[in-house]
């Protein structure tokens, strides 16, 4: 009977040093855990702030080059070699190019091409719009980039002056309109002379007739019809560039006249067409 109840307890004390043996473990393995845990939970925090850091410079970052791109937009590039426009311009010179002819459009091999065609597509938009129109007297002519506007002496001046006579007002408002309406163009006036030479006392020759007549124009745009002074060039060719012979008095007759020359600024001008659309 004693044997018994010593092997009984025996049994129970065995059992009680294991129970507090895992109990140790698992106290040691809980703080182990625990310790982990608080680990883990400064680390996430940390991970978040070095998150939102990243974060912060990918937003800095997609900042600057979304800024470099509007940039390189408003940059200037040249057109072979001899004109500059944006790329901003291009996107709005390739809107323009939508409007133009199918067969028209073909023509154009190059970017400058396609400039060209679009501006002159523009310009000619401008002067239809316009109540100026083609007659014996008056020549309209798009060379490329540039508008040409020939107007003859008769409607201009009277014989062998360079005075701008009262009946050249309508004509003339008309292009003021015209001119005025563009912010964007400068606008040269050219005085051609016939070959007949002429001397007066303030006259010395064609040279000074040509120039006269020109700066005539220019002053009664700028006075009478409120051209900006800055946008006006006045130049005489006196009678180097004739139309035709200068043999029979028709000839003379043609060779005499005012060219309006329309040059606009690329840049300004496509930026003024994309905002009036």
């Amino acid at each position: 009977m004693k044997k018994i109840s010593f092997s009984l307890l025996t049994v129970v004390l065995l059992a009680s040093c294991v129970s507090k043996k895992k109990y140790v473990q698992l106290e040691q393995e809980y703080g182990q855990t625990k310790s982990q845990l608080t680990k883990t939970a400064v680390e996430k925090e940390e991970l978040e702030a070095k998150f939102a850091k990243i974060e912060a410079r990918v937003a800095d970052y997609n900042s600057k080059i979304n800024e470099l791109t509007e940039e390189n937009d408003a940059k200037f590039v040249t057109v072979d070699g001899v004109a500059v426009i944006s790329n901003d311009v291009k996107k709005q010179m390739r809107e323009t190019l939508k409007n133009v002819a199918p067969g028209k459009l073909s023509e154009a091999k190059t970017l400058k091409d396609s400039m060209n065609l679009a501006l002159s597509y523009n310009l000619q938009k401008s002067l239809d719009n316009s109540t100026l129109n083609e007659d014996e007297d008056i020549a309209i002519d798009i060379d490329e980039t540039v508008v040409m506007i020939s107007i003859s002496d008769k409607l201009l001046f009277n014989t062998a002056s360079y005075r701008v006579s009262n009946k050249a007002d309508d004509i003339l408002e008309k292009l003021a309109n015209i001119i005025n309406s563009e912010p964007s163009i400068e606008v040269m006036v050219e005085g051609h002379t016939d070959a007949r030479t002429i001397s007066t006392a303030k006259l010395a020759d064609n040279w000074d007739l040509s120039v006269m007549r020109a700066t005539s124009v220019v002053r009664k745009l700028q006075n009478d019809f409120n051209v900006a002074p800055e946008k006006l060039i006045a130049s005489g060719r006196s009678s180097y560039q004739p139309l035709v012979s200068n043999d029979t008095k028709e000839d003379r007759a043609k060779n005499r006249r005012t060219r309006i020359v329309i040059l606009p600024n690329i840049d300004k001008f496509f930026a003024l067409m994309a905002s009036n659309e």
